[in-house]
Order: structure tokens, then sequence, then C-alpha cells
């Protein structure tokens, strides 16, 4: 039930001031009832737990309505500290008169104000009604400026009185509330407010201080902190522990905790006076790790300590650890809308990609160098179940075979000369619960494949120097550039972890077998660099028809020199490549190179005429039109080739079988493919 405080002043104005007072400490811990000592209402009985009073008089005026049980209390009055910084700055040797509601009263707050410090005026005490040479002083008012408003010297307004800081404490004591003063920190409220009470000033403050430390240390701790003392009795409950086990701090207080939290090994450590730690517990349908320690102090057993944490809180603490350490430049960047493209290869690898993040098999990506295997394994983590924790990735290639070793297992202290003190977990460690990229994973030794494989297959590692195993979670995606199958067969790759690592394989096209992207793919890097050059069809062609052995990055690098070129056009004459180079060497595929040796033994000695038809082709291919077999015999019989229709019919069937051409049905024609153009360039060269 709510306790009840009565105020009794001499003015509504007063009581008011005490009640906002009162109330912004207490909140809704109180009810407060205010009367002025004329009030009838007051004959009629103050029923009050606790009625505060201005002065001894009113006391004994109000003494015959008040019940026995009431307690009183009579208001010790102060001031702000603006207002004692108003009298401070009237000059020295001011004959000045103080107006309160009755001599009493003034008398009471000229006492106040010398306590405070004041000595350099003289202060004498009035009442509304003394105006015995009012006229020529000083007059000072507590916020009732209507009992001077006619006089015409110098009027200082320092405002209404307050409660001191003993009043408010003794207001707490005998209505059993100074634990509400102590959460709401009394000094603090009273920053503003001068006391006279400066040993209970400092008392309070010393208490305060100390026991907001304490509560504040317990409050933003994320951990559970769990006190009971020597006979099991909770006292201390933080607002961790709240959120962890879920009961309220109100419901548990003063419990037994052997009995509310059994779960809790406390009666163990009472009883041994040995501390547990870490143990895993289940409470409330959470996996809970709790550690808890004895409290002893000269042999004497005052009690126990718990700490309490979520599993799965310390799993995510590990993982923002895991960050810093490794830094934000092991966060995958990039995801499936950054990789450009709208040729059908480059959209059968995404769609493939985009299947593959959703599981959690090894992937093993492969492509030429600059085709973008890290972009599509960065756009696999961001699509997977681990994109919220580490993308950790590592050039296989690029360290040698001990830094390399170190780098990925990691190794205890004094592992080996140089060491790091404390040792340094590995990027297996690191990329727990995220993703490991193993870039050119073809470079890496076979003394260390063998450890890879074991670290995949067991979901383990142990440090360099270590002697006990790491459990980890990652997946592992593997890219290169290298025939793997044929280093297997050359022994030069584990066949084993081959196989460990090509789950899911991802091959992933050259820039040369999706001509149909490059003018795009220029079109929005070169926006990049903010130009607007222009390519004339010349230099399109040649583009067209280059290699790109360095495929994505080459080009990149091509058009970041051409934007530095500060040309509106750009032309043959201006494209960068090598002078030996002309631009049409031909690089096939494994799977180009196996179709174009078996179409050689096919063609039965007739190279000249697939060749002769190809050209052909390809000539109506870039006039936009379609050739079919009598208008390619006619052709043929023009420049004097011996070809028939039927050997016409038959060479085109076989174009078509091995991808170099394609045959529509009826007067549909046939058209050259890509591949068919490809073929015409080897051929010359190796024909």
């Amino acid at each position: 039930m709510k306790k009840r405080l009565a105020i009794i002043s001499y003015s509504t104005s007063t009581a008011d001031t005490y009640n906002e007072q009162i109330i912004s400490l207490f909140s809704d811990n109180i009810i407060v009832d205010r009367f002025c000592i004329d009030s009838e209402y007051i004959k009629e009985g103050i029923q009050a737990d606790l009625i505060l009073i201005q002065s001894y008089n009113i006391f004994k005026l109000i003494k015959p309505y008040i019940n026995k049980r009431s307690e009183i209390v009579i208001a010790n009055r102060t001031i702000l500290k603006s207002s004692l910084e108003k009298i401070m700055a009237i000059p020295e040797g001011t004959q000045a008169l103080l107006m309160d509601e009755n001599v009493d009263m003034a008398s009471q707050m000229v006492s106040v104000i010398y306590q405070l410090g004041v000595r350099h005026i003289e202060l004498t005490p009035i009442c509304p009604g003394i105006n015995i040479g009012i006229e020529e002083k000083t007059v000072i008012v507590l916020g009732e400026t209507k009992y001077v408003s006619n006089i015409s010297n110098k009027v200082i307004d320092i405002g209404g009185s307050l409660l001191d800081v003993s009043t408010i404490m003794n207001i707490g004591a005998k209505l059993n509330l100074i634990h509400i003063l102590q959460r709401q920190n009394i000094r603090k409220s009273y920053k503003e407010i001068v006391t006279t009470d400066a040993g209970l000033s400092t008392i309070i403050g010393q208490t305060n201080r100390f026991e907001s430390e304490i509560d504040i240390l317990l409050q933003v701790l994320d951990d559970g902190i769990i006190g009971i003392t020597s006979k099991g009795i909770i006292t201390n409950y933080n607002e961790g522990a709240e959120n962890i086990i879920g009961y309220k701090k109100s419901d548990i207080i003063g419990k037994h905790g052997l009995h509310v939290l059994p779960d809790i090994p406390f009666k163990y450590v009472l009883e041994n006076l040995e501390p547990v730690k870490e143990k895993l517990i289940r409470i409330n349908g959470y996996d809970i790790v709790v550690s808890v320690d004895p409290i002893i102090h000269s042999n004497k057993l005052y009690g126990a300590v718990a700490i309490v944490k979520k599993f799965n809180d310390i799993e995510k603490k590990q993982h923002k650890l895991r960050e810093q350490l490794i830094g934000k430049g092991h966060r995958a960047k990039y995801g499936f809308e950054d990789i450009q493209g709208e040729s059908e290869a480059i959209k059968r690898c995404i769609d493939i990609a985009r299947r593959m993040a959703k599981s959690e098999s090894s992937i093993l990506i492969t492509g030429e160098s600059g085709t973008g295997k890290e972009l599509f394994a960065q756009a696999i983590h961001n699509n997977s179940k681990r994109r919220n924790y580490q993308f950790v990735a590592i050039n296989c290639g690029a360290l040698p075979e001990s830094l390399l070793e170190s780098e990925l297992f990691g190794y205890e202290e004094g592992a080996f000369t140089g060491a790091r003190k404390g040792g340094k977990p590995g990027l297996f460690e690191l990329a727990h619960n995220g993703t490991l990229f193993l870039d050119e994973i073809g470079e890496m030794p076979l003394n260390l494949q063998m450890r890879l494989l074991r670290a995949l297959q067991e979901r383990e590692v142990m440090r360099i120097g270590g002697d006990r195993l790491i459990n980890v979670n990652i997946r592992v995606i593997g890219a290169t550039n290298r025939n793997l199958k044929e280093m297997v067969k050359e022994g030069e790759f584990r066949e084993d972890l081959y196989y460990r690592l090509r789950v899911l394989p991802l091959k992933l096209p050259p820039l040369r077998d999706r001509k149909e992207d490059i003018l795009p793919l220029i079109d929005k890097i070169k926006k990049q660099f903010y130009s607007e050059f222009e390519l004339t069809q010349e230099a399109k062609e040649v583009l067209l028809n280059h290699n790109w052995k360095g495929n994505i990055r080459e080009l990149k690098n091509y058009v970041e020199y051409f934007a530095n070129l500060g040309l509106k056009q750009i032309d043959v004459i201006d494209l960068p490549f090598d002078n030996e180079e002309d631009g049409n060497d031909i690089i096939l595929t494994l799977n180009e190179k196996s179709i174009l040796d078996e179409f050689w033994e096919s063609s039965e000695g007739k190279i000249e005429k697939y060749l002769f038809i190809l050209e052909e082709l390809e000539k109506s291919y870039i006039n936009k039109s379609r050739l079919g077999r009598r208008t390619l015999y006619k052709i043929a019989t023009e420049h004097n080739v011996f070809l028939s229709e039927q050997e016409i019919r038959t060479i085109l069937i076989n174009l078509e079988k091995f991808s170099m051409a394609k045959v529509f049905v009826g007067r549909g024609g046939s058209l050259i493919t890509d591949f068919g153009r490809k073929v015409i360039k080897y051929l010359k060269e190796k024909y």
C-alpha cells in the first residue's frame, strides 16, 4: 500500500513547491495531501502516515487534529545555488531586509543564509505588514513579490525556499522509502540546491558514490550476477541476470537461492568452499554457462556469487572478438548484384552459384586469372547462412610453406623463434562459423595439403606447437586457375583433397567466351572513372576479337587507360595492345580442344572445305544475314571450289554437331557460332 504524506504550510504556493520536490524523488510510491494552515479541512482531522510542517508554530496550531499514529517532520529549508549567488552579489555593507510569510519563518531563513556563508551584508527578518523603513532598504523576497509590489526601492527575488536534504532523508526514513532515494541518487537530484547540513551531505555523497559505483558496475555487465548469503538468501541480482534467467528482481530478492535456482551449484560451493567454473546448465529452455565462487574473508564464509551467461551470447561475443582480430578488411563486400554481364554463360554461372550458396558443402571455383573467382566466392558467402560471420581469404601461392602453415593453423607461444607472445590463432579459428576462401589452392605445397585435408574431414585443427584440438565450423571455398585434375595425374595435388574440395564445382567462363558482355562492360566500367569516351566501330571490332588473356582484370585496365587519354573518341590506333601482339591469338579451353580434336579426326582430310564454309558463314554473320545450302553451292562454284549440295549439307550437319554453326530448318539458313569464328582463326594459324 502506498504511504500518505500531508504537507501543511502558510501558503498554497509553498505547499505546491514542496509537493513537486517530493514527488520528483519518490514518484508513485507516495500520496501527498496539501493544506494551508487556515484551511477548514484541518479541523476534520488529518489522516496521514507522515505530516510535514513548516515550523513549530504550525505544529502547535494543528496538534489537536493530528492522528496519534502519524509521524511528524518539521521542515528544514534551503535555497537554490542561483539564489545564493544573487545574495552574494549584493554590495558589501548593505543593510537588507528578508521578507518571508511570517517573522519566525523569516528569522529561520536568515539563519539558513548565514549558515550558507553570507557575511558581507546585514539581514533583518520581516514579514508582510511591517513597513517601517522598508522604502529605504534593499528587500529580499522568496518568490512572493506581491507583498512588495508598491515599494519603489530595490527588490531582489531569490525564488521560493526548498526542502533541505536532511528533511528529504527524514521523510524517506519515516516512510520506509530510503531504498527509493538510493536508486535516485539523492545528491545528484540536489545538485542545484545548497544544503546547510554539510556533514550529512558528505556522508550521503560518499555512500551514494560507493553504492552507485557498485550498482553501475553490476548493471553495465552483460553477464548475470547473483549474490547469496551463507544461508542461501539472494541479496544481489542485476539486470543481466534478469534478462538471462527471466525472473524479475522484485520477485527473487530475499528468496532462498538454493530453492529458487536449484540448477545453479550454490549448495556445492557453500558446503565445499570450492568454486565451480563454467558449468553448462539449462534454465527456462536456455543453455546457460555458470561459474560460482565462495565469498570467504578471514576464513569466514559470507556467501557466494554466481556469474551466468547465455551460451549463444558467448558464441556471439567470440564472433565479435574474431572480427576485431582479423580486421574489417576480411568481410565479404560483394554480392551477385555486383557481377556484371548479360551473356548466357555468366547468367548460368550466377544461377548455379546462387544454388550453391544455400548448401554447406565445399566449393571449388575454377577459371582463368581475372575471371572473378573471389568475387563469386564473396557473393556466395553473402547469400549463405554464414553471411553474418567472417569471410577470411588467403592466397595460397603468395606465402612460403612455413608462413602459410602458421597463417592457416596458428601457433602457440614459443612454437618457434620469433613467435608472438601468447601465440596466434590461425585463419581456420578466425573463420569459425564463417567462410574460409583458399585462393590459388593449386599452389599449396603437398605437405600442407595433408593437414588441410584432415581439417576439412574432422573440422578440427591443432596450432603449431600446440597439444589440443580446436573445433571449427567453417565452409571452405577453393579457387584456382590451374587444371587440378592434371596435377593429380602428375602427383602434384592430392587426389583425396581434390575430391574433398570439388564437392560443388563452379567453372567461370573466360571473357572471350562471353563477347556479348565486352562492350556493355566497357560502358559500365568507364562510368567508374567519370569518362565519356566513345569507341569507333573499328576499335569495337578489334576489342571483340582480342584474346583477353587477362579477362575482366585486363578489360578494366584498358578502360582506365582509355579514360586517362582524355580523348572523346577511341580508335584502333589508340588501343594499348603490345606491338608483338596482333590481338588475334587464339586460346582454347580444354573442352574446346577436345571438341576440335574430335572434329579434326572426323573431317577426313576435308579441312579446306570446312574452312571455306565457315569463312562464308562468318561473312554473312558480319553482314547480319544467313546462308542456305543453295547459296553456299553457288558461292563455291564462283570460287572454283568443288562442293556438291549434298557435301555442303553434310558439312553443315557436322559443324552443328561440333557447336561451330547453327542450322535452321526450312529456308532459315545457317549461322556461325562464336566457337566457329574462333575455330577459323585457330585453323588459319595451325593449318
